[in-house]
């Protein structure tokens, strides 16, 4: 029973307070084994559910949601997708590191959700249009990332307080680029 209480606490207070994107698995990075487990785990987890190219689909486009069970915010974002023409898969898992690591999303571009679509990859709180903008112009990346969780980003809308100035970042081989600011 106390264990019980304590998850349902924990699962509130996520959901009440958001997720933190330093919740996951302790950074494994460096070592040849942990690279190997990570890959393993993603493995896991991705193959019924990896995303179907929007090439190869009819219809509204498809994305994949890696996302913690308990975190209120990747499920509004997941809600904003929806409501602008994604059919979204959401895919719960409580090691959003090892997909981090698997798909190549650098540390400093992190935040509390990971998406594939397309053969892109976008992190965190993303507005919709970015995304459409991603697969609509099909540039040389890895995909686009907005870091950390900013108040007034998709999902992280807080009544009452000013939205904060943010930038979607493009993510390249080479580095990153501002790919759109909001």
């Amino acid at each position: 029973m106390r264990t019980s209480l304590l998850s349902l606490f924990l699962g509130f207070a996520a959901l009440t307070f958001g997720c933190s994107q330093n919740s996951n698995a302790p950074d494994r990075q460096g070592s040849p084994a942990a690279d190997s487990e990570a890959v393993q785990e993603v493995a896991d987890v991705t193959p019924e559910t990896e995303a179907v190219p929007v090439s190869e689909m009819a219809g509204d486009p498809q994305i994949t949601v890696y996302k913690s069970p308990t975190c209120g915010c990747c499920s509004l974002w997941v809600e904003h997708l929806e409501e602008n023409g994604f059919v979204v898969q959401s895919v719960e898992t409580d090691n959003l590191h090892s997909v981090r690591s698997y798909y190549g999303i650098p540390a400093d571009m992190s935040a509390c959700h990971t998406a594939v679509i397309d053969g892109y990859v976008v992190e965190g709180h993303v507005p919709a249009e970015d995304v459409h903008r991603l697969i609509d112009e099909k540039p040389e990346a890895i995909g686009i990332a907005v870091p950390g969780m900013p108040i007034g980003s998709p999902g992280m809308e807080v009544e009452g307080r000013p939205a904060d100035e943010y930038n979607v970042y493009l993510l390249t081989e080479d580095g990153t680029s501002v790919f759109a600011s909001h």
